[in-house]
């Protein structure tokens, strides 16, 4: 893997502050003071240098792996769009992969679109870490203050309504 696996998780925009990339390993704490920690890897494919989505995991400081789930770049459209547009067909090494060989300047995940990957992070973790993605995630209306006009006043008829 190139060493741009934390341009990698920063694309995915996961919102937990306490977190680091080590190597290819994205590691963070969602919750504060608990002892479960979240791992997220890349899963290799059945070709070298080949990556076919991410293995996300739960670990305990002292039992270890909890549990972990495999989510394949396929199966969440990661590289739909670079695939269609160039042509590249199922059953092949290249179709829903990004290996270590790629343009000069850019990633080699280049085309890939990580939403659906980050909604299925979020799916997992609310399991594990109930309410960790919304306490880290900061509100889109934070620091805006709604302002309301004040309503006129309703003028009464002379006429009386029935």
């Amino acid at each position: 893997m190139s060493p741009q696996a934390p341009e990698f998780f920063a694309e995915l925009r996961l919102p937990f502050h306490d977190s680091t990339v080590v190597g290819n390993t994205y590691y963070a704490a969602p919750t504060p003071g608990a002892p479960l920690r979240l791992r997220i890897d890349f899963s290799g494919t059945i070709h070298s240098d080949t990556y076919g989505g991410l293995r996300v995991a739960v670990v305990h400081p002292d039992r270890g792996e909890i549990d972990a789930v495999a989510l394949s770049f396929v199966d969440h459209g990661t590289f739909h769009r670079r695939d269609e547009a160039t042509n590249i067909r199922p059953n092949t090494k290249q179709y829903g992969t990004f290996d270590k060989y790629h343009r000069p300047g850019r990633p080699p995940w280049e085309g890939a679109v990580t939403t659906g990957l980050r909604d299925a992070i979020k799916q997992y973790t609310a399991v594990w870490f109930p309410g960790a993605w919304t306490a880290s995630v900061p509100s889109p209306a934070a620091g805006r203050t709604a302002h309301t006009a004040p309503a006129k006043p309703v003028a009464r008829s002379g006429a009386r309504a029935r």
